[in-house]
């Protein structure tokens, strides 16, 4: 016999990720302790090229960033975010001193906020509103980039892909913070 879950796997996760407003763990999951800050910037011009680090960003709605590669594709992977509490962990877990954002192909870093909690709602960085859609698994690109086992070294730790919501400017240091729908 199928579980609730096999049967309807779309229903099941949807309702785990969005409780009801009314509901005890909606206001759980919609409390942090304090805003995140925007670290660090990231846009990739063409394929196969290295991030280049910027202090400020145009979010463009539908698309991505100004001057990255994906500012014009697929609203739904538009941006890229990943938490700079877990680079120390992917350091350590792929035998590395440190790592820069810039290997990780992501096009921002945040800190003081948990980004999964993001997932399946919006959060305003600076003047732009996003929408998280999913976790950003990492790319076999990591085995090179870490070394081998640096795929598995970034597993649960890859961030979030978000869409724009609402277009606007985001420099480093802007605050990250949830925004009630």
């Amino acid at each position: 016999m199928l579980s609730a879950r096999a049967a309807d796997p779309i229903g099941y996760h949807a309702h785990m990720r969005n409780p009801p407003p009314d509901s005890a763990l909606h206001a759980l999951m919609t409390q942090f302790p304090r805003a995140g800050t925007l670290d660090w910037i990231g846009l990739r011009p063409g394929r196969n090229v290295p991030l280049v680090e910027v202090d400020e960003a145009v979010a463009n709605v539908g698309g991505g960033l100004g001057g990255d590669r994906y500012a014009g594709g697929s609203g739904k992977r538009g941006v890229t975010l990943i938490q700079a509490e877990h680079l120390p962990a992917i350091a350590a877990l792929s035998g590395h001193a440190s790592v820069a954002p810039a290997a990780l192909r992501r096009n921002l870093l945040v800190s003081g906020i948990p980004l999964i909690a993001f997932k399946g709602r919006r959060f305003r960085i600076g003047e732009a509103v996003f929408e998280g859609t999913e976790p950003c698994d990492p790319c076999s690109k990591m085995e090179q980039t870490l070394g081998p086992g640096g795929y598995n070294a970034m597993r649960g730790m890859g961030g979030l892909c978000a869409r724009i919501v609402e277009g606007g400017t985001l420099r480093r240091g802007d605050r990250v913070e949830w925004v009630a729908a």
